[in-house]
């Protein structure tokens, strides 16, 4: 083989992932396609798919569009009582009597929440914390909508909790915080089953493993290993 063809090779691997700096006609789509490729999975070239794409959608679909991320974000609000995101100050959730409010669900963010809810095998209630304790991120329970979480678990009116938590490092922690506050309670403390991984995220397990980790939960003294 050639070495001129074997250095060409080389070269070609070595900058197969290289892009070259974008040359835009208009500034206007300079801007939106540096502002779609702020979204988290979006790179350059698919932001200018994207913006090209809309540039061809008739201008009330563009229009409705960002009216519809406008409104999400000025009109957006968290439920006063387990946090998931809502329409009104109560979530749909939260509001239903049919619901076991005896039960209470403690995840990471409203992802998980769609997740349970999908297997259709948990009828108790939610309390999103809205992340995971992380020294390393600066992100302590202070942080965190924990406070409130205690303050429902003190309230009487609480049977169960359980523990839905990532199966991380951060995910145990936070869990294991919980409930060194609360423990005292006369309540009764559950984890999912580790049907999935350590290291995994709710937000990727099937659906047969997470219904499955809902209704084998576990007593949480007996699933820490601290």
């Amino acid at each position: 083989m050639p070495q001129n063809y074997i250095i060409f090779l080389t070269d070609s691997i070595e900058n197969r992932n290289f892009v070259p700096p974008m040359e835009f006609s208009s500034r206007l789509l300079e801007n939106l396609v540096n502002e779609i490729a702020t979204l988290p999975g979006i790179g350059k070239r698919t932001a200018l798919r994207l913006a090209l794409h809309l540039l061809r959608q008739p201008e009330n679909r563009a229009l409705q569009l960002s009216e519809a991320i406008r409104r999400f974000r000025t009109e957006i609000k968290r439920c006063h009582i387990c946090h998931n995101i809502s329409d009104t100050e109560t979530c749909s959730i939260c509001a239903n009597p049919a619901r076991d409010h005896a039960t209470i669900c403690v995840v990471e963010d409203i992802r998980d929440v769609m997740a349970i809810e999908h297997t259709g095998q948990y009828r108790g209630v939610y309390h999103v914390l809205g992340g995971l304790i992380s020294p390393m991120d600066g992100i302590g329970p202070g942080d965190l909508f924990i406070d409130s979480l205690v303050k429902r678990l003190s309230s009487g009116d609480v049977s169960e909790v359980i523990f839905a938590l990532s199966p991380t490092v951060e995910g145990d922690t936070t869990s294991y915080y919980i409930y060194k506050q609360a423990g005292h309670l006369p309540l009764q403390f559950t984890s999912i089953a580790r049907g999935i991984g350590f290291g995994e995220t709710l937000e990727y397990a099937d659906e047969q493993t997470l219904a499955r980790s809902i209704q084998n939960r576990v007593p949480f003294d007996q699933s820490i290993k601290f």
